[in-house]
This record gives structure tokens, C-alpha cells and sequence, in this order.
């Protein structure tokens, strides 16, 4: 006999379930208790950091351009101090609590609980302009993975597409017709074309709702690059059937093995970083958890009844349909009483990065625009606070890189009347700079600690060896590449103010390399700006530019930066030799060596 998952605990059936969230595993009041001392953690470093700014700034009298510093500042920091408590508490609570995803996410439990699945899901995957064998290959690969569990039966697949291109579509509706005609499931196999691209995604999913959302109770989107384990996707589901008022389940998504040096490295970075960041921030965030709009399992009633988005007024870029729809969707799940979780390990879930930087960039302006979108939403009825507040922490993410830009092309200017100052406070300016520069690190510094002291950690990494090389390459790496995306996105917010949008439309998966001339048209101003803050920085002050490199060396060598990470022959190197390696690279699971073996 089976064994079966009571829900309800003795230790939970204790507490009156009008004190617990909706699922009854939580207490309300021990949530509230976690986000007070985050709260209290969080603005206490963020007024201690601007003390000691206002004291730097003001030596020698304030002026108009240490206030535009000082208020820079303001709005640059909030991330960092909130990305700094996140990674410290995920680190404690990875290393020195007895028992982390029981305090995190006490759902978790049920799925490790041979239960059989006896509720429906539809896991489907949205395209747009895709290459249709590229992606039908993972989802064909996520299928034959769940199959493998011995709970199939209970799961049916479709193919949402919003492709437009009239070259890509046949090629699409085949490569699908061709996997219907040769599965022994094809009845449980569907595709769907929409003849326009109304809503964008969100559309594409609400259409599968009020068209298939009564024949299942559960529905797992897919991006085009995503790929999920059978052993995954089916504990999700034991979650979400062990408790009813699961509205949305997170998986942790991390980044698969890539031929593109750009990709290996970022990833490298996200994977460790992500760990202790995700698990701090779960620890209070709580039963208002993130949703990033694939690889996620969702209840579909109360989501097509409660998540409909709205049509914001006024014109776009800001006005019109929600682009960034998924934040948007997990508040309106949480407002119709159910709760939305994070799963924060590790557990068979993976998407890809984009391969250049200038397809990250691309991707970073479309964030921009559907986050700063949120501005329009913050009166939305009934709302939770804690919803409220991740909204606004959506747009304060974008909001703090024009902020930054303006601060260090004032730079200069901050230097010259810096050497009119009798006594200028050099030791606790540099103090302050290296606070900063720790405290914004620290989600690196969680992750690499993380690493070090799991047993076996830096063996999944392929030794520390490499895993010490790859780290310092990737330190490099991130100061460079986020000094390249913030004058890009500081570009585009200019545009919004002035009506321009993004287009919609396929993205770029595979590792190819860049031109210099294309690298030259694209990355022009960054080398522009990067010469004249560091122009001036020579003459007024040479000991303030070299300080200043971490923040604008990225602007000098935006273009070399771009057409080498783009490289092919580098991509090949770091794939034989290990570098920014993954536990994937060094160990694939059967679902990712299915998908890279095309």
C-alpha cells in the first residue's frame, strides 16, 4: 500500500486556520514577524548608507550637484540593501538552520510522497516565431521525461502559437503534425495557431484557458526554451493536489550547458547566486512569492476567474496590454485567496540565456517596459501589502539604473569640487564605496560561500580549480556586461518618456557571433560616454578613475566585450576546458542531453 500525505499536520492542526494562510501550513503571524525584521534590517542599512553619503557629499558645503548624487544615490540603493539581507539570510538559513525548506516552503514535503496524481494538467508551451524542431524537441523531450514517471496518463501537451511569420508556420504546424502522427498519445496532443497576437503571451494564455481551462485543473506554461524533468514537474503536482489553495507553484529555473561564452558565464553567476538570494527571499516573502510565467505549475480556475489582466489606460509604451504579465498575475492569485509559492532548490527545471550581449540588452528593455508598466497598477482593489510592495519594487529595479548613469556622469564633476575641500573625507568616501561594492556583491559572495561549504560543492562545478577561475572570470564579467545593460536601459527609459516601444518577436537561443561593425552600431554610445567620464576623470583627478573602473571600464570596451563573448572559438574553448561550467555540464541529466543533442 501507497503511502499517503496528510495535509494537515499535527503540528498545524493546532493552529485556528484563520491565523495561517490559506493553505493552513503557516502562521500568519510568524510571516508577519519574518517581515518585520527584514523590514527593520533593510531600512536601517538603507538609512546608515545614506548617513554616510549625505556626510561624504556635503564636505565642504552642499551643491546642486551633490544633491542630484545624493538623491541618485537614494534611488540607486534600495536593491542592493534588500539583495544584500536576501542573500544573508539565505545563506544562514542554507548552512546554519536545522532544517531550511521546512521553515521556507512546507509544502515541499508532499512531494516526496508517492501519491498517485488523480487531478488533469495541461502542460503547454507558447511560441512566437521560434525554430519549430528547437522547440518541439523540449517539448517532446519534457513529455517522454514525465512518461518515464509512470504518472503520464494524467497529462496532456499543447503547442500555443502566435507566430506570424508566414515562412515559419507551416514549418512549425508539420514539425508538430509529424510528433502527433508518431506518438501512441496523439490524442493527448494539440496545436493551436492564433491569427493575431492580441494581449502577447498573456492573450495567448487566456485564450487556452476559456478554451480548454474546464477539461483540467492544472496547467504548466513553457517558454521555448524551457525544459523541465518528469521527476519534477510530477512533485509539483503532488503539491499542488495535496493543498487546494496552491495558486501558483515556482520552480527554481537555472540555466542549461551552452556553446556561447557570453551564456556559459552569466549563467555561472545566476546558479550559485540565485540559491541563497531565492531561499532568503522566500523565508519572508512567504505565501506572496514570485511568478516568472513559465516553468511554474498554476490552478487554472481561479486563475482564468481572478487573473484576467487589465487594459491600462492611455497609450502605449506605458499604456495598453501588460507586458510583463506574470508579477501582475501572482498579485491577482494572491487577492482571490490563494497562495503563491516558490520552490527555492534546485530540482529539474531550466531555461536558456540569451547567447550575446546585445540579445541580454534586448531582453533587459522588454523587462523595462512591461515593469514600468506596474506604475498604473499600484491602486488595483485589494491588493495585499506585500503585493503592493512587489510592484513597486518592479519598477524601483529599473528605476535605480538612470539613477546610476546620472551619478556617474557627474562623476567628474564630484571629483573636481572634491579637491576645493579642506579635509574632504577620503577614508569614509572610500569606506563607503567598498560597503557599497560588498553589500551589492554579496548575492555572489552567498552563492560562492554556498558552494564552498556543501560537501562536494565545487566538484559539481568541475573542481575548484575551475570553479575558483570561473568565479573570478564571472566577477569581471558581471561588472563589464551590467555597466554595458545600464546606459542601455537608461536609453530606452528616455525613449518611454517619448512614446517608443519594443517589438515582440522571436528570440535568438543559439550561440552565433557578432561583427564589429554590428557591435560598433549597437554599442556606440556606451563607448562615447565611457570616454568622456573617463576623459575628464583623467585630467581632473587620475587617482578617482582608476577607483572608478569597477563602475566604467565596461563603457571602454562595451564593443571588444561584445564581439568576444560572442565568439564561437571562445565558446568552444570554455566548453573543452570547463570554464563557467555547470553541474549539467559536468554531469547532464537525460532531459538535457536530449535537448542539446540536436
Amino acid at each position: 500500500m501507497s503511502e499517503t500525505f496528510e495535509p494537515t499536520t499535527m503540528a498545524n492542526a493546532r493552529k485556528p486556520l484563520a491565523l495561517t494562510t490559506p493553505t493552513g501550513l503557516q502562521s500568519v503571524d510568524e510571516l508577519s514577524q519574518r517581515r518585520r525584521i527584514v523590514l527593520v534590517l533593510n531600512v536601517a542599512t538603507y538609512l546608515a548608507m545614506l548617513w554616510l553619503a549625505a556626510h561624504v557629499l556635503s564636505a565642504g558645503g552642499w551643491t546642486v550637484v551633490d544633491a542630484i548624487l545624493f538623491i541618485g544615490f537614494a534611488l540607486g540603493t534600495p536593491w542592493t540593501v534588500l539583495g544584500f539581507w536576501n542573500a544573508v539570510v539565505g545563506l544562514w538559513l542554507l548552512h546554519f538552520h536545522k532544517n531550511p525548506i521546512a521553515a521556507v516552503a512546507p509544502f515541499a514535503a508532499a512531494g516526496d510522497v508517492a501519491t498517485p496524481i488523480a487531478i488533469k494538467t495541461a502542460i503547454f508551451m507558447t511560441v512566437r516565431n521560434e525554430d519549430p524542431a528547437r522547440a518541439i524537441l523540449r517539448l517532446k523531450t519534457v513529455k517522454a521525461s514525465v512518461d518515464a514517471t509512470g504518472q503520464g496518463k494524467t497529462f496532456s501537451y499543447f503547442v500555443l502559437s502566435d507566430t506570424n511569420d508566414e515562412a515559419v508556420a507551416p514549418v512549425e504546424a508539420k514539425a508538430f503534425a509529424d510528433w502527433k502522427a508518431s506518438d501512441p498519445d496523439g490524442d493527448r496532443l494539440t496545436y493551436r495557431r492564433r491569427t493575431d497576437n492580441t494581449g502577447y503571451k498573456a492573450g495567448n494564455v487566456r485564450e487556452f484557458c476559456d478554451r480548454w481551462g474546464n477539461d483540467f485543473e492544472l496547467m504548466l506554461p513553457l517558454d521555448a526554451d524551457s525544459v523541465m524533468s518528469g521527476d519534477a514537474i510530477v512533485k509539483l503536482v503532488r503539491m499542488m493536489q495535496a493543498y487546494p489553495k496552491l495558486g501558483i507553484l515556482q520552480s527554481l529555473v537555472v540555466g542549461m550547458p551552452s556553446s556561447s561564452a557570453f551564456a556559459r558565464t552569466f549563467q555561472f553567476g545566476m546558479r550559485h547566486g540565485m540559491r541563497a538570494y531565492t531561499m532568503g527571499q522566500a523565508w519572508w516573502v512567504g505565501d506572496c512569492g514570485p511568478f516568472w510565467g513559465h516553468n511554474a505549475v498554476v490552478r487554472i480556475k481561479p486563475f482564468r476567474d481572478s487573473c484576467d489582466l487589465p487594459i491600462l489606460p492611455g497609450k502605449p509604451p506605458l499604456g495598453g496590454h501588460v507586458l510583463s504579465h506574470d508579477q501582475v498575475e501572482a498579485t491577482f492569485m494572491r487577492r482571490a485567496g490563494y497562495e503563491v509559492r516558490v520552490l527555492p532548490v534546485e530540482n529539474g527545471s531550466w531555461e536558456e540565456n540569451p547567447p550575446t550581449m546585445l540579445d541580454f540588452a534586448k531582453r533587459d528593455v522588454r523587462w523595462c517596459q512591461g515593469n514600468m508598466q506596474y506604475v498604473k497598477l499600484l491602486d488595483t482593489p485589494g491588493l495585499h501589502l506585500m503585493s503592493r510592495f512587489q510592484l513597486v519594487w518592479a519598477v524601483l529595479m529599473f528605476v535605480g539604473l538612470p539613477a546610476w548613469t546620472l551619478m556617474i556622469a557627474l562623476l567628474p564633476l564630484a571629483a573636481w569640487q572634491a579637491q576645493s575641500v579642506a579635509n574632504y573625507p577620503t577614508g569614509l568616501a572610500i569606506f563607503l564605496y567598498l560597503l557599497f561594492f560588498g553589500m551589492y556583491l554579496m548575492p555572489k559572495i552567498a552563492g560562492l560561500v554556498d558552494v564552498v561549504l556543501t560537501k562536494g560543492g565545487m566538484n559539481q562545478y568541475g573542481g575548484p580549480v575551475r570553479f575558483i577561475a570561473s568565479a573570478a572570470l564571472e566577477l569581471v564579467f558581471s561588472f563589464l556586461q551590467g555597466a554595458i545593460s545600464t546606459i542601455r536601459t537608461t536609453i530606452f527609459m528616455i525613449g518611454l518618456a517619448f512614446g517608443k516601444s519594443v517589438t515582440w518577436g522571436g528570440q535568438s537561443r543559439d550561440a552565433y557571433g557578432i561583427s564589429w561593425r554590428t557591435a560598433v552600431e549597437n554599442l556606440w554610445p556606451q563607448t562615447l560616454f565611457g570616454v568622456i567620464v573617463c576623459g575628464l576623470l583623467y585630467l581632473i583627478s587620475p587617482t578617482v578613475l582608476w577607483w572608478s573602473l569597477p563602475l566604467t571600464a565596461g563603457y571602454l570596451v562595451s564593443i571588444p566585450f561584445a564581439v568576444v563573448t560572442a565568439s564561437p572559438a571562445l565558446g568552444r574553448l570554455f566548453q573543452k576546458i570547463g570554464l563557467c561550467g555547470i553541474p549539467e555540464d559536468f554531469k547532464p541529466p537525460k532531459e538535457v542531453n536530449a535537448v542539446l543533442a540536436r
